[in-house]
């Protein structure tokens, strides 16, 4: 079966945060990846460093910065499932799962890059990961996609282990800050205050955003 990527995440700017590396490899190579989207992240604090939206615009700017992320990241077909941001926890998981069921159908992936369920922090992180297990566990077990899960929890580790796939993206991860520059409204000042703390706890930005891990679903049924 040929390769082909699907990546599931609610808010415009989870993939260059969490996937970045990952998705440049692979569409470097020629692998086709696909990104459903589920919100345009319009209920976002941010609006930019020196305001370059207002609650009206905001959607129509992080649409856009979405799409030239996904120029960066080489992502040729991006899909907008068209939930509301911040409101994903409230939607019924089945109803979600069947419009991501839609996109597996069409594009038949061989992997699934979403959030680990329960261990994602925001509300919508983890709502949209248990869509996606949900769309996923309909399939037969010998038919279903790889799920790679990311975790953000700070206790991560004592309730997961450890990753099951850490990806090395150093080579990329100059393209990968590109990806993140293009979410300005979000990004603005965050990269700055990312490296400060990490600085505090005697982190590197750059070791930071070189390494990326995903812990593969297990499948209990």
């Amino acid at each position: 079966m040929k390769e082909h990527i699907l990546v599931v995440f609610p808010h415009p700017d989870d993939e260059s945060f969490g996937a970045a590396g990952t998705i440049m490899l692979a569409t470097q190579k020629g692998v086709p990846v696909t990104y459903a989207c589920a919100t345009l992240g319009e209920m976002g604090r941010n609006m930019g460093k020196g305001l370059l939206a207002n609650r009206e615009t905001i959607p129509a700017l992080r649409k856009k910065e979405l799409e030239d992320a996904c120029n960066v990241l080489g992502i040729e077909d991006l899909r907008l499932l068209g939930f509301r941001d911040k409101t994903l926890e409230f939607e019924d998981t089945e109803f979600v799962a069947d419009k991501i069921e839609e996109v597996i159908q069409d594009t038949n992936p061989t992997s699934i890059i979403t959030f680990y369920p329960g261990e994602a922090v925001h509300p919508d992180h983890d709502a949209c990961g248990e869509a996606v297990i949900a769309a996923v566990s309909r399939m037969p077990k010998e038919e279903r996609p790889t799920v790679y899960c990311i975790a953000i929890t700070r206790n991560k580790y004592d309730v997961l282990g450890k990753p099951d796939v850490v990806h090395d993206v150093t080579e990329v991860v100059e393209q990968k800050i590109k990806a993140l520059q293009a979410h300005a409204s979000q990004t603005g000042g965050l990269l700055k205050d990312i490296e400060a703390s990490l600085e505090k706890e005697s982190g590197n930005l750059m070791k930071w955003l070189s390494n990326e891990s995903f812990y593969i679903y297990k499948w209990n049924d």
